[in-house]
């Protein structure tokens, strides 16, 4: 009965495996969004491995009222099936960014302004979980939310953990 119990699980696995959707093996392009201004990223995704894992490297840009930066974020995707084309994934990643803020201050008194800058550079813990649909033709879109853990300077931001949610655009091949 066991050996009966075994066959079947194996045959079912192998089932799966077959009619899995396979990813593409490179795909890049732009993800959009962020939780404070407008974001972009350059995105790039790369296939690892025969289980449908991913890597993907994002380098993007932030601007806001206060501040600009850069950011250069690096994360580990396992990617599973839905249905036909749809998939989700989540998975790990780090990453590092740095900041210019700049404030303007207001001395009491003295009637009079004057303008601060400062930067600043730190590593960030990050993680994804998304939803992926990919088309008969090579355009992959995604939705994804990313709760950031930056380690910077608390003298001028006291929100270090930020929630990204983005907007994906990539070409496959």
């Amino acid at each position: 009965m066991k050996k009966i119990i075994l066959s079947v699980i194996t045959l079912f696995g192998f089932i799966t495996m077959a009619n899995a959707q396979e990813i593409s093996k490179n795909a890049i392009g732009l993800r959009l969004g962020d939780s404070d201004g407008f974001g972009a990223e350059i995105s790039y995704q790369r296939a690892i491995g025969q289980n449908n894992n991913r890597l993907e490297f994002d380098f993007g840009w932030r601007d806001g009222k206060n501040y600009d930066g850069i950011k250069l974020i690096g994360l580990y995707q396992w990617v599973w099936n839905i249905d036909g084309g749809f998939n989700w994934y989540a998975g790990p990643g780090v990453g590092f960014a740095a900041f210019r803020h700049k404030y303007e201050r207001y001395v009491p008194g003295q009637n009079d302004y004057y303008y601060e800058e400062n930067r600043d550079a730190f590593p960030i813990v990050t993680g994804t979980i998304g939803i992926e649909y990919s088309f008969d033709f090579p355009l992959l879109l995604s939705l994804d939310f990313r709760p950031e853990l930056g380690f910077g300077d608390d003298l001028y931001d006291n929100n270090d953990l930020d929630f990204d949610v983005g907007l994906g655009v990539r070409y496959q091949f």
